[in-house]
């Protein structure tokens, strides 16, 4: 088969695949309950959670993918699920949400069709999983598109999801995937195809499901900067810190990537970090560590996302840590393209920057924001929680996360307020659509019923009384 007829053929695959969502959203729409909706995502989640498939799905996405480790992705899986199940557990999508007479509006809660989910790597089980649950919760079909390396995961979580839904009775075209061997052109037709498009992951799929003439739903790229102030309690600073930045190998894009510590405590909390397992590497000694995680120009794949034992002896740095080290936390002043440590690591790396005061930390953790990681999101260690508001105020982010690990706590965690989710809409500095995080809300549409009403128009003396005092006329 020549390129062309291999094309032709993927395109049709997808095509079918697409035919056997819609039919089946139809008969589930025909059908449609808020019962039958919650039963349906509910069987995704149990299909995820139920113990022993959880084990089975973090343990093959870490041997398909070479990413993270087992424990850590079946916490991931757990936590996430749930959380999210939480959240919209008494959430109403199906039917009438709101009869107001006062304008005469009555609001019904509609499904938006088949969505079309583009999916990462890094969380090949949860991510899918929590697109399938908001998917079905409004009462859609879904058809994911996984990483090529993420293929074996969705297949096997798509497994669980079906037996789930045959005890139920619920059609297996409600949620499929691209099977193998995906590609580019295969995502493609299917976000072309679909009625709406979920993306999660790098900016290229970002770029490519914007534009592709469907409408999407699409999130930022991560590089977290967290700034530990002179009020910091630095103990449990530095052991957030550490938990959050060893979790699943650092594959989250809500890792700490960088932290910046004001002068005034700079030793004590270096010191604190090293008693959590934090090794650091003075900046004389930076730039052996950048040459080997960065040997041709991009990441070295020996140390992206690894345990630390790993991570150290593709470094080089094997024997020369300290025993029990769990990171490195390397030295540097520099920021943008010439400096690749201020940049998203996806690995257990953090960059450490020196700052004269907080408003210096400030200024550094903006300048990295500004060349990486815009409206994602950015973290405070401090007492001062003027200073987090301040942030909110003043930096190029659409999360400020204080006092906290920020790995569980930017995409929701349950001692948080935050939505559940593995996707962080970063808003205009991110190049995004949305600025919160991807929820059910993104998954349904409304139909508003008008009628006719008393009417309430103004006269010009109500608008403009204030402004003519002010301007004149």
């Amino acid at each position: 088969m020549n390129a062309q007829d291999a094309l032709a053929s993927g395109a049709a695959e997808v095509e079918q695949i697409v035919v056997r969502a819609r039919t089946a959203q139809q008969d589930f729409e025909a059908k449609g309950s808020q019962a039958l909706y919650d039963k349906a995502a509910l069987a995704a989640g149990w299909a995820i959670m139920e113990p022993a498939r959880n084990r089975a799905l973090a343990g093959l996405a870490v041997e398909s993918t070479g990413l993270g480790n087992v424990p850590d992705k079946i916490t991931k899986n757990h936590r996430k699920t749930l959380g999210l199940l939480r959240d919209i557990a008494d959430v109403q999508t199906h039917g009438i949400i709101s009869d107001d007479p006062e304008t005469g509006i009555t609001e019904i809660m509609r499904p938006i069709g088949v969505i079309g989910a583009v999916v990462p790597s890094t969380n090949p089980a949860a991510t899918p999983a929590n697109n399938i649950i908001n998917a079905l919760k409004g009462g859609n079909a879904i058809v994911v598109a996984p990483s090529p390396k993420g293929v074996a995961s969705c297949e096997l979580l798509l497994s669980y999801i079906h037996a789930e839904f045959a005890k139920l009775g619920l059609n297996p075209g409600l949620v499929q995937m691209i099977p193998a061997p995906g590609s580019k052109d295969k995502t493609q037709a299917l976000m072309e195809a679909v009625d709406r498009v979920i993306c999660t992951g790098s900016q290229n799929n970002v770029h490519r499901a914007q534009s592709c003439g469907t409408p999407a739903v699409a999130v930022g790229a991560g590089n977290v900067t967290v700034i530990v102030d002179e009020t910091a309690n630095l103990a449990d600073a530095a052991g957030k810190i550490t938990a959050s930045k060893c979790f699943d190998n650092a594959t989250s894009c809500s890792s700490e990537n960088a932290v910046v510590v004001v002068d005034a405590v700079y030793d004590q909390f270096i010191a604190a970090l090293a008693q959590e397992g934090g090794a650091l590497v003075e900046e004389a000694d930076a730039a052996g560590i950048i040459a080997r995680l960065w040997p041709d120009g991009h990441l070295n794949r020996e140390v992206i996302a690894q345990d630390a034992d790993r991570m150290l002896a593709a470094l080089d740095m094997a024997g020369k840590a300290p025993d029990g080290t769990k990171f490195l936390a390397v030295e540097t002043r520099g920021i943008g393209p010439d400096h690749p440590l201020s940049g998203e690591k996806l690995s257990r790396i953090l960059a450490v920057y020196r700052a004269a005061d907080y408003a210096e930390a400030k200024a550094i953790a903006a300048r990295i924001l500004t060349y990486q990681g815009a409206g994602h999101s950015i973290g405070i260690h401090t007492a001062k929680d003027e200073r987090a508001v301040e942030m909110g105020r003043e930096m190029p982010t659409c999360r400020v996360i204080v006092n906290q690990a920020h790995t569980f706590a930017t995409g929701g965690a349950f001692t948080n307020g935050m939505p559940f989710s593995l996707s962080m809409g970063c808003g205009s500095w991110g190049g995004n659509s949305i600025d919160t995080n991807l929820n059910w809300r993104h998954f349904v549409q409304t139909t508003k019923i008008v009628r006719e009403i008393p009417a309430r128009e103004p006269a010009l003396q109500d608008i403009f009384g204030s402004y003519w005092a002010e301007a004149g006329q």
